[in-house]
């Protein structure tokens, strides 16, 4: 039923779209057949038409993702156009499909339940009140702003009345002598009707995206599974974003973690937590999912993980990566194959730069306020980048046990810089006991070429020291598909979708992370994408890349000159810290 309804609100509002469009269209036998559909009776003129036809498109979506504001507006339109059409007794039939369509709807309402954002609701009725206000103004200058055509000398209540009639789509008292005059009128009051219209609907009907905010006590049952059970995913400890929710099973033995970005929800990583746990806890994702009309999906899941939410949730995988894991205990920097990395790392000392790795928690106040202002600095007027794999911030007192590794330059004082002779930062995040993820790369710009490389090798060189056993680096996107693309014999499809990932890394970094990661003779541990159907790969796939921050969905900020920040504060684009949370040592 809500499939249905939504497709046929679409098509009658295609139909009074090209009505409003194309007035020769209303003469046709196709215009008599669609006076028989529910919508158009509303239809006064040409821009009443138009109007209509866009509100019922915008309908549509909203009764096909099963939302009750739309529902509502539905079941307040149908009678009410049937009796208006009963009145006129123009087409009898109106009444009768309008009444019919009424009764079926409200005998299936229990199909439209899906919530909408609570505070669109005030938003929605704030906006109304404040774009009618100034429909008024504005349409009292558009009725007055042409004296010599005027007939008469309307007074001021029915010039009043002419606007609130015009932006309804229809005539008012007002009269012009020139037809053209008439028409500008019309039309513009017309529009403002139905850009306040389209943008109250849009307010009331739109998808709820809830403030994502992971509370302390969220947060500190998050860390308890991950003490217990963090070894089994490298992007557990990400799940810590403060700007991400958090579901729990039923027994409280599983977590995930998720935000809603333009009706999607996304899910990162595996669920946290007893791998028995994890049905439950997908369960009530998948309830709160269709509780709010919102689309499931999981980013950069293992395989594991994907076979339990294919299972589970019914949901389809695709393989969109592999990440890039170093075995400790077998990286060196001899052989042939290392050759291009040892020289690089040794050209890289040679030129005076040093490497220092530590845990956050042996870094003083001043330390971390001097590499969180470069980290800043470094990132200029960028967006903070990062979702599924990024946590969005650093020094937390929290987060003692990620590992920091800087690169200094020696015989250098800084330049008046933020973060002094520091010239490089890496920053891993705890995956487990033994293991260390990579969350945050930045260099000065300026600095030389293999910076990141002695960075990473001397993490990997210390690492024993800190007890790690394995380190996750980037993710490669695609990779299975770079790699077997340029080997001897891959077909034309093959080599074809490799020349487009090549051509979308100018962009996207796909190519270059790739290699980069290669150099340092990982394992690669493939990573999934959970979806629903194929049609909403496209929505899902612009959702992940608003969240990652790739597409910026508001106006964008201007470049100004970036200023030192206070002691304490977080870097831009991050969440503030809700306070420290407990923990047991």
């Amino acid at each position: 039923m809500p499939a249905a309804a939504g497709y046929a609100a679409l098509v009658i509002g295609i139909i009074d779209i090209i009505r409003g469009v194309f007035p020769h269209f209303r003469r046709s036998r196709v215009s008599v057949i669609a006076g028989l559909l529910p919508g158009t009776v509303t239809t006064l003129a040409a821009a009443a038409s138009l109007l209509v036809g866009v509100l019922l498109v915008m309908l549509a979506h909203a009764l096909r993702r099963r939302k009750v504001r739309a529902w509502r507006a539905v079941i307040v339109l149908l009678p009410l156009g049937a009796v208006v059409e009963a009145l006129r007794w123009r087409h009898p039939a109106h009444a009768v499909v309008g009444l019919l369509l009424f009764a079926v709807l409200l005998v299936n309402r229990r199909e439209f339940h899906a919530l909408s954002d609570p505070r669109s609701r005030w938003r929605a009725l704030w906006i109304f009140l404040a774009l009618a206000a100034l429909d008024l103004g504005i349409g009292w200058m558009i009725v007055s702003v042409h004296p010599a055509t005027i007939v008469g000398d309307p007074s001021p209540g029915e010039r009043l009345q002419h606007v609130l009639l015009g932006l309804f789509g229809m005539e008012g008292p007002v009269q012009y002598s020139l037809d053209r005059t008439a028409d500008l009128v019309y039309f513009s009051l017309a529009g403002l009707g139905a850009l306040t219209a389209i943008t109250t609907l849009y307010l009331a009907l739109r998808p709820e995206r809830p403030v994502a905010a992971l509370s302390a006590e969220d947060e500190h049952r998050v860390r308890a599974l991950l003490d217990r059970h963090g070894a089994k995913d490298s992007l557990g400890y990400f799940a810590l974003r403060r700007d991400k929710s958090a579901i729990f099973s039923p027994s409280g033995k599983a977590v995930i973690a998720y935000r809603v970005v333009a009706g999607v929800a996304l899910a990162s990583g595996d669920p946290i937590g007893d791998v028995e746990a994890w049905p439950g806890a997908i369960k009530r994702f998948m309830e709160e999912v269709r509780r709010h009309a919102w689309v499931p999906a999981v980013i950069g899941c293992s395989e594991t993980g994907g076979e339990v939410w294919a299972r589970e949730a019914g949901l389809c995988a695709l393989e969109i990566g592999d990440e890039a894991v170093v075995d400790v205990g077998g990286f060196t920097l001899e052989g042939r194959a290392m050759r291009n990395v040892r020289q690089m790392v040794n050209r890289t000392e040679r030129a005076g730069y040093k490497c220092v790795v530590r845990r956050v928690r042996d870094l003083g106040e001043d330390e971390k306020e001097q590499i969180r202002a470069a980290a800043g600095f470094w990132r200029g007027a960028e967006t903070e980048r990062g979702f599924s794999m990024a946590l969005g911030r650093f020094g937390d007192p929290s987060d003692g046990d990620c590992v920091v590794v800087t690169a200094h330059k020696s015989g250098e004082d800084g330049r008046g810089l933020p973060g002094g002779d520091i010239r490089a930062v890496l920053h891993f995040v705890p995956w487990g006991a033994g293991g260390i993820s990579l969350d945050l790369m930045r260099r000065d710009r300026d600095a030389d070429p293999g910076l990141n490389e002695l960075l990473i090798v001397k993490t990997l060189q210390a690492a024993p020291l800190l007890g790690v056993t394995r380190v996750s680096l980037n993710f490669a996107m695609f990779r299975s598909a770079l790699a077997r693309g340029e080997r001897l014999g891959a077909g034309p499809v093959l080599r074809a979708w490799r020349g487009v990932l090549v051509f979308l890394s100018r962009w996207f970094q796909i190519e270059s992370l790739y290699k980069f990661n290669a150099k340092f003779r990982p394992f690669w541990e493939p990573r999934f994408l959970l979806y629903p159907t194929a049609r909403d790969l496209p929505r899902i796939g612009i959702s992940a890349l608003q969240a990652e921050a790739f597409l910026a969905a508001g106006v964008p900020k201007p470049s100004w000159p970036r200023r030192r920040r206070r002691p304490g504060s977080t870097p831009s684009g991050t969440a503030p810290p809700p306070g420290p949370v407990p923990i047991s040592p």
